[in-house]
């Protein structure tokens, strides 16, 4: 409940506000003296103050008023303040509410009038001081990054914001960190960040991709082995905790660790012992391990393919990176941070990268980047640079799933969309592909002039935004966005007419 301090020397005053201010939910306080209203805002938390400009008997200058006023800004810049005399004086009202006085009411007062006026102040009042608190606090969070070692990582979105002001916060401390998140979203990164801005920064710092690694060598890479140990080992070999102690071990895809290398792995996490493969030597490392997954890790737990009690171990605080299509905002700075200062980007090329879902996360807009700047015909990059194309509701898709949805509209079933796929066939060999991601990722198909409709049904209606993106696409030209559209001129000028398109 907000309090309202009142300041009059007619107590008869005072008990009016009080009164009409309690009935309307507020709190009040009342003094008569400029002094005890002084010592009452310093020692309380005033949400409004309501005063008198005169308090001496016979005095109507407002000159008390006047210091009483500039003593409450002094100490509270932000206080409102609503002035209230019975002798009102223009000049010194102009002067006063320049200064900040929220408020100035001649008495008799209106009491819906006034009503309104501590309403409107006391919620302008409470969101100033939330906007300075915000503002303190972005403040700190900025000067706290700036002093920090962010790797090179490029992001722009709240929610990338916050793993990386969780992850400099325990970067300082020595506990395990799991860093859970879908592949090529950037859990590495945050690994970098943890160990850069760590007290262990200048120790080493060893990285282990567990799913890379064969399993049958996997516990001599992670330990050791002796010479002899296995088939190959023709010398003693130290393993990545021999190699990180006194630093930090990043162990990526820790979910395909085995069983017999999890028990292993929980023991160095509890003692900091372990024993070479082949050796019955027990050795001690300091090791702060970071680790990351793709994986369910409590689903893992639940069928036994990954021990409870290491999962509590590695996981004493988790980071969560959030797959790219939930940072919507960190795809355009990405997107200029990977094609540089050479290339820009036209409005709908950047509709459609930030509409894609980016089922590859970071990893496959890297590599739709490269393909863009290698493919590129002008220093401006297209959705065709990237092997993106736009859909009836303007979303873009990329590669394969780019055919899959232009035949399939909502009003397509998903039968005529097989058989429609079954009779293009011969088309979509001829097509132009590229791959969007390395291994074999999606393709896109770019039909010629000649082949206009090749992925269109005969259902198929164009919407306004339709009709809009390919006019960006083909710079204007007429008839190659009616071929693309699969209409004649005259069919596409109806339609443009018809949703107010201008050429």
């Amino acid at each position: 409940m907000d309090t309202i301090l009142i300041v009059d020397d007619n107590q008869a005053v005072c008990s009016a506000l009080s009164l009409m201010l309690e009935l309307n939910g507020f709190k009040t306080l009342s003094c008569f003296s400029p002094e005890e209203a002084l010592r009452l805002v310093a020692e309380q938390e005033i949400a409004l103050v309501i005063q008198d400009m005169n308090f001496t008997q016979d005095t109507t200058s407002g000159e008390e008023g006047k210091r009483l006023f500039y003593d409450i800004r002094a100490s509270q810049p932000q206080l409102p303040i609503i002035l209230l005399t019975a002798w009102t004086q223009l000049e010194l009202a102009v002067e006063l509410v320049k200064e900040g006085a929220a408020d100035y009411m001649g008495k008799p007062w209106d009491d819906d009038k006034l009503l309104n006026s501590v309403n409107n102040l006391i919620s302008l009042h409470a969101l100033s001081r939330q906007n300075s608190q915000l503002a303190r606090s972005e403040h700190q969070r900025m000067s706290a990054i700036k002093d920090a070692d962010l790797c090179g990582i490029v992001f722009g979105s709240g929610a990338m914001q916050r793993c990386i002001d969780l992850a400099l916060q325990i970067a300082k401390s020595d506990v395990s960190v799991l860093i859970t998140g879908p592949n090529g979203a950037g859990k590495d990164k945050l690994a970098d960040i943890l160990h850069a801005n760590s007290p262990l920064k200048h120790k080493p710092f060893i990285k282990v991709n567990i799913g890379a690694l064969p399993m049958e060598l996997l516990e001599a890479e992670l330990f050791g082995a002796e010479a002899g140990a296995f088939t190959g080992a023709n010398k003693a070999r130290i393993g990545r905790f021999e190699a990180a102690d006194g630093g930090t071990l990043f162990l990526d895809e820790i979910g395909n660790l085995p069983l017999s290398g999890q028990v292993k792995l929980l023991r160095v996490l509890q003692t900091g012992e372990f024993e070479r493969l082949g050796s019955h030597q027990t050795r001690k490392v300091k090791v702060r391990v970071i680790s990351a997954t793709n994986a369910d890790l409590a689903e893992d737990i639940a069928s036994g393919r990954f021990r409870e009690d290491l999962f509590y171990r590695l996981n004493v605080i988790e980071l969560a990176l959030p797959p790219l299509n939930q940072r919507q905002d960190d795809i355009l700075p990405l997107v200029n941070h990977f094609i540089g200062q050479d290339f820009s980007l036209s409005k709908p090329t950047q509709e459609a990268l930030v509409s894609y879902p980016w089922p590859g996360n970071v990893r496959e807009l890297e590599n739709a980047c490269k393909r863009a700047v290698i493919l590129a015909a002008s220093p401006t990059l297209t959705m065709a640079d990237f092997g993106l194309k736009p859909v009836s509701g303007s979303k873009p898709v990329s590669g394969a799933s780019a055919t899959a949805s232009e035949s399939t509209p909502s009003s397509v079933t998903a039968q005529q969309a097989n058989a429609q796929q079954s009779a293009q066939q011969s088309a979509l060999q001829s097509a132009q592909q590229q791959p969007l991601q390395q291994g074999g990722g999606a393709q896109v198909s770019t039909p010629t002039e000649s082949q206009p409709e090749v992925n269109r049904p005969q259902a198929y209606e164009p919407t306004g935004a339709d009709i809009e993106l390919a006019l960006a696409e083909h710079n204007g030209v007429i008839a190659r966005v009616a071929k693309s559209l699969g209409l004649s001129r005259q069919a596409l000028y109806r339609r443009m007419e018809k949703f107010g398109i201008e050429k």
